[in-house]
């Protein structure tokens, strides 16, 4: 048991970190909470809500790690260093896209809706 409480203590300690340094990761975290209350506001499922917070999240942790990695291996700017951080950056860049697009279908039906409902639009 005590192991596995160390594993949630480093845990917990790698997303306080990220939390405190990494501004997009605050960002997308808002941004996130924000589409779990619409999704709660317009009566959407969240199951697809969460599962696109979450892969977002998860991989500005781990390009968070891959950054803290590169810094330490290569302190100076390295060809390969930038290449890793500019390839964990795209995943989390592509996967903020990607989740936005799905947000649009899932959100703009319902949204459009509750719009005409209200009278704001015909």
């Amino acid at each position: 048991m005590k192991k596995l409480t160390r594993s949630f203590s480093f845990a917990w300690q790698g997303l306080v970190h990220t939390w405190r340094t990494q501004l997009n990761f605050r960002i997308e975290t808002t941004i996130g909470l924000l589409a779990l209350l619409l999704a709660a506001w317009l009566r959407v499922d969240p199951t697809p809500v969460l599962l696109l917070v979450l892969i977002v999240l998860s991989l500005e942790l781990i390009n968070t790690a891959i950054e803290a990695v590169c810094d330490l291996a290569a302190p100076n700017i390295h060809p390969l260093a930038k290449t890793a951080k500019d390839a964990s950056a795209a995943a989390v860049l592509l996967a903020a896209i990607i989740s936005l697009v799905i947000g649009f279908i899932i959100f703009l039906p319902p949204l459009v809706e509750k719009l005409r409902a209200y009278g704001k639009i015909s």
